[in-house]
């Protein structure tokens, strides 16, 4: 077999391939022997018919067809590590057969997207600000406040619903005058203005004492007729005035497993700066790779880009669409967008992605970045607890989905992007300069992740370019 790769843009090559007719011999044999399985000829035992027979009942034709099938994807695969773009090529191919004649050499073209050839400049010059890391008594007022509020007890009360009140309500949703089936609820606590049920029942019930009964309409979220206009009958069964308890060192010591009110205020003081602190981190990452991919020439496969687009649009319209009981309409008029600006933001953020993955992924190679057994373990225990899944589930899906090497990918470029955030300047907003290497075994952990945390698409993208590659060569046939 000969082969020869042909540039036709940064991110699209051609394979030219000639194939001797005797290397199509053993390709000629598996097609003999799978059309034996597949056919009856009187006369014969199945899978004992002769090749003359074959092709005098079938015809040479189909035997050389299912031969070539069988073929290309071999030759194909031959001459892309020939070629040395194994590491390189993405998607399916588009395969052309130019020549091919009984007993004559079999000649194709297969044209498929590679990644381009990035050139990474010194990145060190790059500087980004972010947020100081700063907790104000304000914070730590409104902290001990959400603390506070989910120790509340709640008295029933002989007066009407007022804001911040608990009912206790039955609702009763319809449809077009029908009660749904699955729109009765009985003894539903809810807490006035927490806007975490109905839109337009803090309206109906306000005002309402024990036994009130109120109408409202409303737009279903969930359940049968999710998305529907539905008018809600609801009776309110009982009236609970919430009761906070007093800021004092019983509360701390019912509330917490500190003595006093001042330390547990102390507490949350570092518990929210631990936060800020990770949230820096992040801003850090965000910037730092943002102004990363400015400084590097990405070319964009075409195909790549319109594959990716259009998974995110089905992700949209078959699993977040009927989750949320959302329609493109209703789903476009809360983002407040029209559908050509909701297109062009998809396409800037898969661009992006895309961008962000052969960055990290030529900065993995140029800085000769590896991933350990430990490294890649503690990612998979942070993906399990992300996934609401225990280590041992998530690494048996894992392995069982063949997505081993996608998990390493993630932890590799996030060492990359950590590589660069620590050979940068980082400074807050007061000024001060923010060293992000000395970060805690915890928090480093999260910084290997960032180059699928600091931008979802990174990791839409990483995934879908691994995979499109992964299948390009069992695909072939296909093609």
């Amino acid at each position: 077999m000969k082969s020869a790769v042909e540039t036709l843009n940064p991110t699209r090559v051609r394979l030219t391939v000639e194939v001797p007719f005797e290397e199509l011999k053993p390709s000629l044999d598996a097609a003999y022997k799978k059309i034996n399985q597949q056919v009856t000829v009187p006369g014969f035992r199945k899978g004992k018919i002769p090749a003359r027979v074959i092709d005098q009942r079938f015809g040479r034709g189909a035997v050389l067809e299912e031969a070539i099938n069988e073929a290309l994807p071999k030759f194909y695969t031959e001459a892309v590590t020939e070629g040395e773009l194994a590491d390189s090529v993405l998607g399916q191919p588009d395969v052309d057969i130019t020549e091919f004649n009984d007993g004559n050499e079999l000649k194709f073209t297969a044209e498929v997207e590679i990644r381009p050839a990035l050139q990474i400049p010194d990145y060190s010059g790059i500087e980004v600000t972010v947020d100081a890391v700063e907790v104000s008594e304000e914070d730590v007022d409104k902290a001990i406040e959400q603390l506070r509020d989910r120790f509340a007890a709640t008295t029933s009360v002989d007066r009407p619903a007022a804001e911040g009140d608990v009912v206790v309500v039955d609702l009763e949703a319809s449809v077009d005058g029908k009660v749904l089936d699955d729109g009765i609820a009985t003894g539903v606590s809810y807490t006035i203005g927490s806007g975490q049920l109905l839109d337009g029942i803090d309206e109906a019930v306000t005002g309402l004492e024990k036994g009130g009964t109120a109408t409202f309409d409303s737009d279903l979220q969930g359940g049968s007729a999710a998305g529907s206009h539905a008018t809600v009958k609801v009776v309110v069964t009982d009236v609970q005035e919430r009761e906070l308890p007093a800021l004092d060192d019983d509360f701390a010591q019912l509330a917490s497993e500190f003595d006093t009110l001042e330390e547990l205020r102390a507490d949350s003081r570092k518990r929210l700066e631990r936060v800020k602190s990770y949230d820096q981190a992040t801003q850090a990452q965000e910037k730092v790779l943002d102004a990363l991919i400015e400084l590097v020439e990405i070319p964009i496969p075409e195909k790549l880009l319109a594959s990716e687009i259009e998974t995110r649009v089905h992700n949209l319209e078959h699993h977040q669409f009927p989750a949320l009981g959302l329609t493109w309409d209703t789903y476009l008029e809360r983002e407040g967008k029209t559908r050509e600006e909701h297109d062009a933001e998809l396409e800037a953020q898969a661009i992006k992605g895309i961008k962000t993955q052969f960055v990290l992924d030529e900065l993995v190679k140029t800085e000769k970045l590896s991933v350990s057994q430990e490294e890649l373990t503690e990612h998979l225990v942070r993906r399990a607890a992300s996934s609401g899944m225990t280590p041992d589930q998530f690494a048996q899906a894992v392995v069982e989905g063949g997505q081993v090497q996608l998990l390493v990918g993630e932890v590799a470029r996030g060492k990359a992007l950590a590589t660069v955030v620590e050979a940068v300047k980082v400074t807050d907003s007061n000024g001060q300069e923010v060293d992000l290497s000395d970060e805690d075994e915890d928090e480093t952990g999260e910084t290997v992740q960032a180059a699928d945390s600091a931008t979802e698409e990174a990791a839409d993208a990483a995934t879908d370019t691994e995979e499109g590659t992964e299948t390009a060569e069992g695909d072939t046939k296909d093609a």
